[in-house]
C-alpha cells in the first residue's frame, strides 16, 4: 500500500494534471479532494490533448478508478458533459462519486456572477462558476448533497425552501426580481442527475477497503497553496483548502497518513485572477514568455499572468503542504532567455524579508533578485539531468537551494514521456 499526495505549492495552474496522468500510471485510485469546475488540469498523452475540470486526472489509466471525493463541489451539468466528452474520444471513464459531495446549482452561478459585479474593481478575480457561493452554502447548512438526488421527495422538499431563500437573496440584494423559479431549477436538477446516480456511492467504504487490499491511492489537488482559503493570498483565494493536510477529510480516507507529498511547481511564477503578484514581469518580456508556454487558464481561457520565479511565495507554499519533494515544470520553456532572475527576498519599508506575509504586506512588497545566465539548447527530449546544459542544471539547483525540497522531477514539455527523473 502507499499514499501519494500530488498538490501546487503556488498560485495553481503549475501543470499538477500532468503530473497526475504521469503517476496514475501504476496508481489503483486517484481522488479529488476539493474544489469544483472553476480550474483545469491540461492532460497531453497518447489519446490527445484534453482539459479536466471535475474528473481526475487519472481517468486515461486503465486499472485506476477515480473518485470525486466528498470536499468536491459538483455542477451536474459539466460533470455530464465532461464524461460524454471523454466517451466521444473512446474513454469510458472510470469513476466513483461520493454521496457526500455537494451539488453546484446555476443560481449559484448566478450569485457568483452578481456578486463580482456588485464589487466592480474590487472583485476578486472569480472564474463565475459558482463556487464561493456553493462552498458558502455548505457551511451555513444550505447545500445538497449528491446522495439526497435518491430521496426525491426529501430533495424536493429541501430544494424548494432553499431556492425560495435564493429568490429573497436576489431581490434584496442584487436587486434581481425572480431570476428563476423553482420548476426550472428542479427540471435542470431532474435532467442532469439522472446520467450520475450509477456512479454515486459511499466512497469511504471503497477506499477503506483499498487500503486493506494494500492498493495505491493518488490524492490530486486543484489550485495551489497561495489560493488556498486559509494559507493563501485572502480574500483573492479559492473557497476551499487546497492544502494536502485537507487530502484524508476532503477524499474520504481517515488515519492513513501519506508517504509522499508531491509539490508542483513551474519554472517561473504565473497566476489567474485577482491579487498580490510582487515578481511581475515587463509586459514585453511577459507576452512572449505567456504564447512559448501557452499560458492561458484552462477552465476560462483567460490570459495568465507572468513573473519571475518567487523563491520566497515557493519555499512558503512548499512548506505549507508539508512537501517531500518537488516536480518542476515548464524548464523547457525557459530556452533561449539570457539571463533568468529568481527572487529570493522581498522588500518593504526598507526591511529585507525572505518569509511570505499577508496581503497588507505583501501588496507593497518589493522583490529583489538574483540573475543567472540562460540558455539556448533545446532541451525537450533531454531525459537525464545531467544531459540539461550546465546552466539549466544552475538554474534548477539554484532553485532547490531557496526552496529547501528536493527537485526530482522535471518537466521539459507537456507530455507524459517529457520528464527528467533525478
Amino acid at each position: 500500500m502507499s499514499i501519494e499526495v500530488i498538490v501546487g505549492a503556488n498560485w495553481g495552474d503549475e501543470g499538477k494534471g500532468r503530473m497526475v496522468d504521469y503517476f496514475a500510471q501504476d496508481a489503483d485510485f486517484v481522488i479529488r479532494y476539493q474544489g469544483g469546475n472553476n480550474a483545469g488540469h491540461t492532460v497531453i498523452n497518447e489519446f490527445g490533448e484534453f482539459k479536466l475540470h471535475l474528473i481526475p486526472s487519472g481517468v486515461f489509466s486503465k486499472k485506476t478508478i477515480n473518485i470525486l471525493g466528498p470536499g468536491m463541489v459538483l455542477d451536474l451539468q459539466s460533470l455530464v458533459e465532461e464524461i460524454q466528452s471523454f466517451k466521444e474520444h473512446g474513454i469510458d471513464p472510470k469513476i466513483y462519486i461520493s454521496e457526500r459531495a455537494v451539488i453546484c446549482f446555476p443560481y449559484h452561478r448566478y450569485e457568483d456572477i452578481w456578486e463580482e459585479e456588485r464589487l466592480g474593481k474590487n472583485a476578486y478575480g472569480s472564474t463565475r462558476r459558482g463556487i464561493a457561493p456553493v462552498y458558502g452554502d455548505r457551511t451555513i447548512k444550505k447545500a445538497i448533497l449528491m446522495g439526497d438526488l435518491f430521496f426525491p421527495e426529501y430533495l424536493e422538499t429541501r430544494l424548494r425552501q432553499i431556492v425560495d431563500w435564493k429568490l429573497q437573496i436576489a431581490k434584496g440584494v442584487y436587486g434581481k426580481d425572480n431570476p428563476f423559479t423553482f420548476e426550472e431549477i428542479w427540471e435542470w436538477t431532474q435532467k442532469w442527475s439522472k446520467p450520475l446516480l450509477p456512479y454515486i456511492k459511499n466512497t469511504n467504504e471503497i477506499l477503506e477497503q483499498a487500503v486493506k487490499e494494500g492498493k495505491k491511492i493518488l490524492f490530486e489537488a486543484q489550485l495551489g497553496t497561495l489560493r488556498d482559503l486559509y494559507f493563501g493570498i485572502y480574500p483573492y483565494t479559492t473557497s476551499s483548502c487546497t492544502l494536502s493536510a485537507f487530502a484524508p477529510i476532503g477524499g474520504g480516507l481517515f488515519g492513513y497518513p501519506p508517504d509522499r507529498v508531491i509539490a508542483v511547481v513551474k519554472a517561473f511564477s504565473t497566476c489567474v485572477g485577482e491579487g498580490p503578484f510582487v515578481t511581475l514581469m515587463e509586459k514585453e518580456e511577459a507576452d512572449q514568455l505567456r504564447e512559448i508556454a501557452k499560458e492561458y487558464g484552462a477552465a476560462t481561457g483567460r490570459p495568465r499572468t507572468i513573473g519571475h520565479f518567487d523563491a520566497v511565495a515557493t519555499k512558503y507554499g512548499v512548506k505549507v503542504q508539508g512537501a517531500t519533494e518537488i516536480a518542476l515544470t515548464k524548464l523547457d520553456s525557459l530556452t533561449g532567455r539570457k539571463t533568468l532572475k529568481i527572487c529570493t527576498h522581498y522588500k518593504f519599508e526598507n526591511k529585507m524579508f525572505d518569509d511570505f506575509p499577508i496581503n497588507p504586506i505583501l501588496e507593497k512588497s518589493e522583490p529583489v533578485y538574483i540573475e543567472l545566465p540562460g540558455w539556448d539548447e533545446d532541451i525537450s527530449k533531454v531525459r537525464r539531468f545531467e544531459d540539461l546544459p550546465q546552466n539549466a542544471q544552475n538554474y534548477v539547483i539554484e532553485i532547490e537551494k531557496r526552496v529547501l525540497c528536493p527537485i526530482k522531477y522535471i518537466s521539459v514539455g507537456p507530455e507524459r514521456e517529457a520528464l527528467i527523473l533525478r
